[in-house]
């Protein structure tokens, strides 16, 4: 039991270091009116981490590996603890409908995949409305720029937003579907996954 614990841990490290790099160094910057945002493969990490550790630990791998990623970049600097909060939200939300509702553990097959594109879907749809919304508040309340939030919802944010959540969506699933047959029969996944 406290070697599965361990396990989890270091892969729960993993993720985290996964979405750090993948956030920081496979990122496309595009300067807009009201400030950057960027194409970037971090979220792909986190759901991925949802998918296999559950969501708290795919949360707190997407929280902490692209809030470090905001904390050492300049440009991102001040909106790290609102990619704190999203990225905890895409983790618990995949995870929960991962583990809980489609039990993707218990599947094989068509079952298998079905429940693994829906549940990243379900993580990025939560991204694509939270980040505008939440962006908005954050702006308007958290750093008082008016300007900033009424022209955020404007922005190509929403175009990057839905770009990375298509690609999150394709990897991470293709990805996961890829491992999982290697970690059930090896029992690496029985070791890792939630136990509910």
């Amino acid at each position: 039991m406290k070697n599965d614990k361990t396990l989890k841990l270091a892969v729960t490290g993993l993720m985290i270091a996964l979405c750090y790099v993948s956030f920081t160094f496979l990122q496309i910057k595009i300067p807009t009116p009201v400030g950057f945002t960027s194409f970037h493969l971090g979220n792909t990490f986190c759901v991925l981490a949802a998918l296999l550790l559950g969501g708290v630990p795919g949360g707190l791998a997407g929280a902490i590996g692209m809030g470090i990623g905001d904390i050492l970049d300049p440009v991102y600097v001040t909106v790290a603890p609102k990619t704190l909060i999203l990225k905890m939200g895409i983790g618990l939300v995949t995870g929960l409908l991962a583990h809980k509702v489609f039990r993707i553990n218990e599947k094989s097959g068509a079952d298998l995949k079905k429940g693994v594109i829906l549940s990243t879907t379900g993580g990025m749809v939560f991204n694509m409305i939270g980040e505008p919304v939440f962006s908005y508040v954050y702006y308007l309340i958290v750093l008082g720029n008016a300007e900033k939030a009424a022209g955020y919802l404007a922005v190509a944010k929403f175009v990057t937003t839905g770009i990375n959540a298509v690609l999150a969506i394709i990897i991470a699933s293709a990805l996961y579907l890829a491992i999982y047959p290697r970690l059930k029969n090896n029992g690496v996944l029985k070791k890792i996954a939630p136990k509910y």
